[in-house]
């Protein structure tokens, strides 16, 4: 009896995870298309397969909604960061970290286009994430990179600039997609755009921090 208690337990949970989960997605789609103000809950709840009243029993408004959202997209945005680590040689390091950065771009360009929509409005429900762990975790690799600079490891540049050109840099194939494929007829999403994309941002970078 208690294994199947268990059993049916665990079930129940995977289904709510699931059913939140779908409610994120939809919500992401819908918040990165029409912003907070011109998204709907109805279009939200229908694009997720449950009712209104159901997706406010797990998010009890939009704001909540909106904000679980943000900070999901927060996680993936920099999970390429937080595995940038010092015991790799400095190229190698930020070589890796462009690569990742550009396959979070492909990856979730929606994502990015709301985390980009936040910031445009001055991040009004995002600003304790952003002063908070966000800064500490920029901190603390800029400390890498002034280390690797002190070092003779790395010309002499500010590390948060340098973060700042590779975000730039990497989540403009996201952020205008659009813009790309018009010029260049390719998206990410094409491996051999997505390579040649990779290689270029490279060596742009790396030429402009590399010792002389």
């Amino acid at each position: 009896m208690a294994q199947g208690a268990a059993t049916k337990t665990g079930k129940r949970s995977r289904a709510v995870s699931a059913k939140k989960q779908a409610i994120l997605n939809a919500a992401l789609n819908t918040f990165s298309q029409y912003g907070i103000h011109g998204t709907r809950l109805e279009q939200v709840a229908e694009q997720a397969g449950v009712s209104k009243t159901n997706l406010l029993y797990y998010f009890p408004s939009k704001e909540a909604l909106y904000v679980e959202v943000l900070r999901q997209i927060l996680d993936i945005w920099l999970a390429p960061l937080r595995a940038f680590r010092e015991d790799f040689t400095p190229l190698v390091a930020i070589k890796e970290y462009i690569r990742l950065k550009l396959e979070v771009s492909r990856d979730y360009p929606e994502a990015s286009r709301l985390f980009c929509l936040e910031m445009l409005q001055g991040a009004p429900l995002l600003m304790g994430e952003l002063t908070g762990d966000l800064k500490t975790l920029i901190d603390d690799k800029s400390a890498i990179i002034a280390g690797w600079i002190a070092s003779g490891k790395l010309a002499p540049v500010d590390p948060h600039h340098l973060i700042f050109m590779i975000w730039a840099s990497t989540q403009h194939y996201a952020d205008f997609a659009t813009q790309v494929e018009a010029v260049t007829g390719r998206t990410l999403k094409d491996e051999a755009f997505f390579q040649r994309t990779v290689e270029n941002v490279q060596r742009m970078i790396i030429e402009g921090i590399r010792v002389r």
